[in-house]
């Protein structure tokens, strides 16, 4: 092979390399712009959870277990969230919001850390909230993929009804406005 051809040959891969990449990406922003289109990636649910959902429990930042059991029988906010992530800290204000004004309606709201305890520790030390945390680790991942989480960012809220089933997904920042529809939406 003459030193041409080999420059050809390394010019095609490379430019074949490109173009793959260039549709790759294109492909992620149009996934992206139908999500930001269809209400930021939140989308109505009726699905029950998971069978052994109930079954799973959490370390706390404060130490003792939180079993998913005891958080049965009433509405139930789940959002999953990381110190490292800048959309879920700013939307714990509105999350500790809804549930001051909202748990005296029997709703229960629970943040699953996707993060290490230590971080978590300190985060709530600076920015205590009035709603339970249960340190779900990197296995948080999966439980929010097992709710209908597809896309595996953060942070990705979940509304069960009383009854165990999915009402609301949404992936990105919420607000309290947005949380209180919800909750409105729907006899408890």
């Amino acid at each position: 092979m003459t030193a041409d051809s080999r420059q050809n040959t390394r010019r095609a891969i490379l430019a074949g390399v490109g173009l793959a990449a260039a549709a790759g990406g294109a492909w992620w922003a149009l996934k992206r712009q139908s999500l930001v289109a269809t209400g930021a990636g939140q989308t109505p649910a009726g699905d029950p959870v998971p069978a052994d959902f109930w079954a799973r429990q959490f370390d706390t930042p404060s130490g003792p277990a939180l079993a998913l059991s005891s958080l049965q029988g009433r509405p139930l906010l789940i959002n999953f969230w990381a110190t490292w992530c800048p959309p879920c800290v700013k939307e714990m204000p509105e999350l500790d919001r809804f549930h001051r004004e909202f748990s005296g309606q029997g709703w229960n709201v629970l943040g699953l850390a996707v993060d290490s305890p230590t971080p978590v520790k300190g985060f709530l030390a600076k920015k205590p909230v009035g709603f339970q945390i249960g340190l779900a680790g990197l296995g948080g991942t999966e439980l929010a993929q097992e709710l209908g989480n597809t896309a595996g960012g953060l942070p990705f809220s979940v509304l069960i009804d009383a009854q165990g089933g999915i009402r609301q997904r949404k992936m990105g920042a919420t607000s309290f406005d947005e949380l209180a529809a919800w909750a409105k939406a729907f006899v408890a």
